[in-house]
């Protein structure tokens, strides 16, 4: 029978058991590392998402009113989604440059 996505159990994998270390679980600290830079984009790339929301939101609600300082807001919102985006590309794109560099395999550990 084929499992669905929604069928398999990640509980076990995810948390530490009593009498279990971290390299028995992820294998060594690497792998740790890489798992917590992997989630560390994603959860970026969703408070990207949101702050854009948020600053897009603020602009429309103040453009019909007229308050300078609601429209700042958001456009601050805005700027510091956007400067947020281009650090966390800059990161990304330092990490593939020392992959190249180095050869290690830091986002994608064996």
């Amino acid at each position: 029978m084929n499992k669905l996505l929604a069928q398999v159990s990640i509980g076990n994998e995810t948390i530490l058991r009593p009498g279990k270390s971290i390299s028995s679980v992820y294998g060594n600290l690497g792998v740790l590392v890489s798992v917590f830079i992997k989630n560390a984009y994603v959860l970026a790339g969703i408070l990207l998402f949101l702050l854009l929301i948020f600053g897009g939101l603020g602009l429309i609600m103040s453009a019909g009113s007229g308050d300078a300082k609601k429209t700042a807001q958001g456009q601050q919102a805005i700027t510091t989604a956007l400067i947020g985006f281009l650090i966390i590309f800059a990161s990304y794109w330092i990490i593939q440059i020392i992959e190249t560099v180095t050869g290690l395999n830091i986002l994608n550990p064996q």
